[in-house]
């Protein structure tokens, strides 16, 4: 391996959990989120590999500017939209699609002089708490943005689900209702579902769907597997043995001494630690793929290196290949390990992790 540690990125992975997506979402259309550096994978590299997508969804507008800057022609979606003039005027510029979730944003429309016009998705908070106008602020909303002076392009709808990855579904549920009654009588395409969503038993009727980590090959459910949901894991977080030791009953491993030797032990010496994204919290026990068979950690994760018990392992030599993540491994099974969600372990890949097509 020509590096200790690296991120391995399939493109066929992104297209195959893309062609899943749509088959479940049926009718509705794909805006896939490439939010947070497409969730550890690479915005652009991403974004390329789904050019089949039918539009694009990122945080901010930096995201937007850098896939129109790689040649992306797609609709792109700011999902928090835009808070200055400016940024409007770039927004406007590269011909951005606008979530509007607040009245600043409705009073930067109005104030906006020229013939700019824009795809609006106005956001309605339907129990998330986070961003959106509350239904009774809604239909006054809406009536400021139908009297804009340059009228929108199209005005579209949205809503965000709290709660679709926890079943029972009954806060979905709620809040199907609650988006139904609110926009009753209103002949807007829709967007609701994110993976979960798209994958849960509530029947939500969109006009487009917002998949992200479904394309990056990770369940969204605690009791459901990407396999079992038809997705391929597009993420090979792999690296290689630097060191062996062998340790004998009674000595300890790592800072703290967190960890002792119950019996003599070979430990392998990983290149991996919380400096490329590793939690330092990962509890001994946690598996890494190692000659094909799964190896614990033990002791206390390092900024630069993990120590691993490869007693059962005999042929590890420095330099064998070890996956801390990816095909045979989920990320979802080292996420339940660390106490946190996948989302969290991809996303905190580090800058200093190269990404590497395959």
């Amino acid at each position: 391996m020509s590096r200790l540690i690296r991120a391995v990125i399939e493109p066929r992975s992104l297209r195959h959990n893309l062609n899943t997506i749509r088959e479940r979402a049926r009718r509705a259309r794909v805006m896939a989120v490439v939010k947070a550096n497409a969730y550890g994978h690479g915005l652009v590299p991403t974004a390329l590999a789904l050019a089949d997508a039918d539009a694009f969804a990122v945080a901010r507008l930096e995201e937007g500017l850098a896939l129109r800057a790689a040649g992306i022609t797609q609709p792109i979606v700011l999902l928090e939209g835009v808070f200055t003039s400016e940024q409007l005027l770039e927004a406007a510029r590269h011909g951005f699609d606008l979530v509007v979730h607040d009245a600043l944003q409705v009073e930067l429309l109005e104030e906006m002089s020229g013939a700019h016009r824009f795809v609006l998705w106005i956001k309605i908070d339907t129990g998330m708490n986070r961003l959106g106008f509350p239904p009774r602020e809604f239909a006054a909303a809406l009536e400021r943005v139908r009297r804009l002076k340059s009228a929108p392009l199209e005005i579209r709808l949205l809503t965000h689900l709290a709660c679709a990855d926890e079943p029972p579904e009954h806060m979905t549920n709620e809040q199907l209702r609650r988006f139904r009654e609110t926009t009753r009588g209103l002949d807007y395409s829709v967007s609701i579902a994110n993976s979960a969503g798209v994958f849960g038993s509530a029947q939500l009727n969109c006009d487009w769907v917002r998949p992200g980590l479904a394309l990056y090959g990770a369940s969204p459910f605690a009791d459901r597997t990407a396999e079992q949901l038809g997705l391929d894991p597009v993420m090979s977080l792999e690296s290689s043995v630097i060191a062996l030791r062998s340790i004998t009953a009674g000595e300890t491993v790592g800072y703290g001494a967190a960890w002792k030797a119950a019996h003599d032990t070979r430990i392998a010496i990983i290149a991996a630690g919380y400096g490329d994204g590793l939690p330092r919290g990962l509890p001994t026990g946690t598996p890494v793929l190692i000659g094909g068979r799964h190896a614990p950690i033990v002791g206390r994760v390092s900024m630069d290196m993990i120590a691993v018990d490869v007693s059962a392992v005999p042929e590890v030599h420095v330099g064998t290949a070890v996956l801390l993540w990816g095909p045979g491994l989920p990320v979802e099974e080292i996420a339940r390990h660390a106490g946190t969600i996948p989302y969290e372990l991809l996303c905190s890949v580090s800058q200093r992790v190269p990404l590497e097509l395959r």
